[in-house]
C-alpha cells in the first residue's frame, strides 16, 4: 500500500489493488451472510417484485458511462441509476434513497412506511455519502432522526470541527470505496470552508486514507450493508466484471 500524505491520492490507492480479488473477497465473506446470493449477476434478484435486477443496472452503467451527455444529465442519469440500484438491492431492508429538496437527512421507518435516506440537490456524491452514513449506523441507530446525529452549519467551531471529523472517518472512507467502484474522483470534505481557525494541523484526510487502506486489507471489518453495496458496484460498474463468466 501507498503512505498517505498531507494530500493523499485515494486513486492511487484503489489503482494498487486487484479489484477482482477484492470482489472475490467480498464474495467469500458473503455467500452465507447475505439474502440475495451474487454468484450470478443473471440471477441475482433480492425481491422477486422488484422488475429490474442487477444485470440490467449493470448494461445500463455501460451505456451511461459511454454517453457523451452534458455534465448535468449524466449526473441526473447516473443518480437515478443509483437510486434505482440502492432500492433495488435492500428492498427487504425497508429503506429507499431519494432526492431530498435541501440538506441530507435521514427519516426512520415509521407508520407502516419505509425509512428514507434523502439526499442534496440530486447530486450523485451526497447519495454516496448517505448511503455511507446508513451502512455505518447500526440497528439502533437507524431507528432515530438522522442517526441520532447533531449537525452544526459551516462556520464550526475548532471543538466542533474535531467531533465532525472523528464521526466522518468511517462514512467518508465508505463513500471513497463506492465512489471508487464506481470509477469516479473521490474528495475528503472537512466541510468547514469559512472556519475560523487554523485548519492545516487537521489529519483528516490521512485519516480517511488509513481507513480506506484498512477496509481494503482487512475487507471483513466492513459493516455488513458496505459489504454489499461495495460488491454490488464492484460487480456492476466493471465491465470485465460483469461480463466475466459466473464462478
Amino acid at each position: 500500500m501507498i503512505s498517505p500524505t498531507a494530500n493523499p491520492d485515494f486513486s492511487a490507492l484503489w489503482s494498487s489493488i486487484d479489484t477482482t480479488l477484492l470482489l472475490q473477497h467480498l464474495t467469500d465473506l458473503e455467500d452465507t451472510a447475505i439474502e440475495c446470493p451474487m454468484s450470478t449477476l443473471k440471477t441475482c434478484i433480492p425481491d422477486s417484485k422488484i422488475s429490474t435486477n442487477l444485470k440490467d443496472l449493470a448494461d445500463q452503467w455501460q451505456k451511461l458511462s459511454k454517453e457523451s451527455a452534458s455534465i448535468a444529465d449524466t449526473e441526473k442519469s447516473a443518480t437515478n441509476w443509483l437510486i434505482c440500484l440502492f432500492n433495488t438491492v435492500f428492498a427487504k431492508h425497508q429503506v429507499i434513497l431519494a432526492f431530498g429538496n435541501g440538506e441530507p437527512e435521514y427519516f426512520p421507518a415509521q407508520n407502516n412506511q419505509p425509512a428514507r435516506i434523502e439526499f442534496a440537490n440530486g447530486f450523485f456524491a451526497s447519495a454516496l455519502h448517505e448511503m455511507s452514513h446508513w451502512c455505518v449506523a447500526g440497528k439502533e441507530r437507524r431507528g432515530l432522526p438522522d442517526f441520532g446525529y447533531w449537525y452544526a452549519p459551516d462556520g464550526r467551531s475548532a471543538a466542533q470541527q474535531q467531533a465532525f471529523e472523528r464521526v466522518e472517518i468511517k462514512p467518508q472512507a465508505l463513500e471513497c470505496l463506492f465512489t471508487l467502484a464506481c470509477g469516479y474522483h473521490f474528495r475528503v470534505s472537512q466541510d468547514n470552508l469559512f472556519a475560523d481557525f487554523d485548519t492545516s494541523g487537521s489529519t483528516f484526510a490521512q485519516d480517511v486514507y488509513l481507513q480506506v487502506e484498512a477496509y481494503i486489507t482487512k475487507p471483513v471489518t466492513l459493516p455488513r450493508d458496505a459489504k454489499t453495496l461495495l460488491r454490488v458496484l464492484l460487480s456492476v460498474c466493471n465491465d470485465k466484471l460483469t461480463n466475466s463468466e459466473p464462478r
